[in-house]
């Protein structure tokens, strides 16, 4: 008798294309989320790319990697580029292999009449809502509830790129260490895009440059060291 998959013996350990993580005839009256990487067939949930099954609570699973390009994945939070205006959507960059569109009344109590008007280059922070293949992906200004939440038109500020993974992992919860470290002396605004682009303001240039570069550099350190790192800039700083 084949012995079926079990979630746990695979979450946080390296998976490769063709792996079959998920047996969901084991799922009795549960519902699993699927994120980037994971594909289903049948009852079998198998891997599309190489990276590290991650799990966050209550049920979703993803294929987490570090890579430049950014394949879209509905709930994702994103920061995109207003690349064009159309009558009824704007187009937006997220990074992913197509521009996805945002509905001018995917916003908080958005009607025909309070249309927001966004120029060319805006920065704009979005979850995708929809991200089918060979289709382009959804996006709302709004959470499920059509609450605004901290989602729209980021203002000046910086933004730069990095890869998908670290995103990720700037995302993760507990709050990672260095962007705990560096909260608890600098003051800064921040907001993750999941494709691998990061939002930094601060009343201080130097914050922003102090904590921009350390995000940076912080992609293959551990825990442990990402707190020292974190730890020594702060000191550089007094």
């Amino acid at each position: 008798m084949e012995a079926k998959a079990s979630p746990a013996s695979f979450v946080d350990k390296i998976v490769v294309p063709g792996d079959v993580v998920l047996d969901l005839s084991s799922f009795t009256n549960q519902t699993i989320k699927l994120g980037g990487g994971l594909r289903q067939d049948c009852d079998a949930i198998s891997v599309m790319k190489a990276g590290k099954l991650q799990f966050s609570k209550p049920n979703k699973y993803w294929v987490e990697s570090s890579q430049k390009r950014y394949v879209p994945c509905a709930e994702d939070t994103v920061l995109g580029i207003v690349v064009d205006c159309k009558a009824d959507n704007f187009i937006v960059d997220i990074k992913g292999p197509a521009t996805a569109f945002l509905p001018v009344l995917a916003f908080e109590g958005g009607t025909r009449r309070n249309i927001p008007k966004f120029e060319v280059g805006a920065l704009l922070y979005a979850r995708v809502v929809k991200a089918n293949p060979g289709m382009n992906p959804e996006l709302s200004c709004t959470d499920a509830s059509g609450k605004a939440v901290e989602f729209g038109l980021l203002k000046d500020g910086f933004m730069f790129e990095t890869s998908t993974g670290l995103s990720r992992m700037l995302r993760s919860s507990p709050t990672c260490p260095v962007l705990e470290e560096l909260g608890k002396q600098l003051s800064f605004e921040i907001a993750i895009g999941l494709n691998g682009r990061v939002w930094l303001n601060a009343d201080s240039p130097s914050t922003v440059v102090v904590v921009s570069n350390a995000i940076m550099n912080s992609e293959s350190l551990s825990e442990v060291q990402q707190k020292i790192m974190a730890e020594k800039l702060l000191q550089r700083i007094k």
